[in-house]
């Protein structure tokens, strides 16, 4: 089951307390205060797992509490620290604070770990109360809760080319075709309804005649949009959060005889939905494709969507998945429009606020001490087919 929301609560352990304890040996007359600290709390990171595709994991687990820091002891014994938990999730998954909407963490490098919750600082020991005037002291803290947190999970794939169009475009037939993954075909309408990754090779060869590795991308099959799917008609447009980190779109137009439908108007209905998802989709290279050319004998249709593409200087390329016609071209073609466009660079979003969190909890840690010196009181892509 593909999954890319989740809401969970995680909790970081808080820090164990402070003992009271004074030294009694037999010949150390007055021995003092031996209370050790207490341990701190485990803290919560999330990492970007690459072996994971969805957040199905947190679909029915949805409380993450990390182990509390152990009492401090005696003989000036620090309590045991409790473990850090690390949450796994796929790459290209956010996090966002649910009570203020602030975007926590954009894990899209594999192997990331970013600090989630801080755990709590465990209590001081009457050992650090000694002063003196003060040489019996039965002060002690208490440990520091650690950090709580509601957070939603949202995953974005990663992909290079997103491909877009109505249902039965011919999106899932292409991307069978032209890499290793094998989603659901069908003849009606929203056959896929979640995405799907495949690996493409746009420079080695085919079957037997080549295994060489040339440039590869990973191309993203969305379930189609129809109009007013901005509104929740068919499957809405909650799906294109994953092209919005792709580099490119592919756009596919059934312009067959079996299809009545308007080119030029099915590209405009399109392109109306991704503008009313997001404005930053309107500004991706777009290369426009007509599909099924197979079973397309009146090509009036086809010749206007050629020329309207060029009149708003689009790359036009025409293919029938079904016999390989012009798929090769096509591969090509989106290879050396990736070329061009640069990569993005990673978001470090998160690191900046728990770098900023790191501080202030030293700040405060610091601070803490200071005070106490002067008084008692005291949280899969599919493997790669060669084209």
């Amino acid at each position: 089951m593909f999954v890319d929301e989740a809401r969970i609560l995680v909790k970081a352990g808080g820090g164990g307390n402070g003992c009271v304890a004074f030294r009694r040996e037999k010949f150390v007359p007055r021995g003092g205060p031996s209370g050790g600290d207490g341990g701190n709390g485990g803290s919560i990171y999330l990492e970007a797992n690459p072996n994971d595709n969805t957040l199905l994991r947190y679909r029915y687990n949805r409380e993450f509490k990390a182990d509390r820091g152990r009492h401090g002891e005696g003989s000036n014994c620090t309590g045991h620290s409790g473990a850090d938990m690390i949450l796994q999730v796929p790459v290209g998954t956010l996090a966002f604070d649910e009570q203020t909407g602030e975007t926590i963490a954009d894990l899209a490098t594999p192997g990331q770990r970013v600090l989630i919750a801080h755990g709590g600082r465990g209590g001081r020991g009457n050992q650090h109360f000694a002063k003196p005037w003060h040489q019996a002291p039965r002060e002690r803290e208490e440990g520091h809760a650690g950090e709580e947190r509601h957070l939603r999970l949202e995953l974005k794939l990663l992909a290079d080319v997103g491909l877009v169009g109505f249902p039965n475009a011919g999106k899932s037939t292409l991307i069978s075709v032209i890499s290793a993954a094998r989603p659901k075909i069908a003849n009606y309408p929203f056959t896929t309804l979640e995405p799907n990754l495949g690996v493409v090779n746009a420079d080695g060869g085919t079957g037997k005649e080549g295994r060489e590795l040339g440039r590869t991308f990973v191309v993203a099959d969305l379930p189609g949009l129809i109009e007013g799917a901005h509104e929740g008609a068919g499957l809405g447009i909650r799906f294109l959060r994953h092209v919005e980190r792709t580099r490119l779109l592919v756009h596919l137009i059934d312009t067959s005889d079996t299809s009545d439908a308007d080119p030029i108007h099915s590209f405009e209905i399109i392109s109306g939905e991704l503008r009313a998802f997001s404005e930053t989709l309107t500004e991706k290279p777009v290369i426009v494709v007509a599909t099924k050319l197979d079973a397309t004998t009146d090509r009036t249709r086809l010749d206007a969507l050629r020329e309207f593409c060029g009149a708003q200087t689009l790359e036009f390329h025409a293919i029938s998945a079904a016999t390989g016609e012009g798929v090769r071209e096509l591969v090509r073609s989106i290879a050396d429009a990736l070329d061009k466009i640069p990569k993005p660079a990673p978001d470090t979003v998160l690191e900046l606020a728990h770098g900023a969190h790191q501080h202030a909890v030293a700040g405060l840690s610091d601070k803490g001490d200071a005070e106490a010196d002067s008084t008692t009181e005291d949280t899969s892509p599919a493997p790669i087919k060669d084209l």
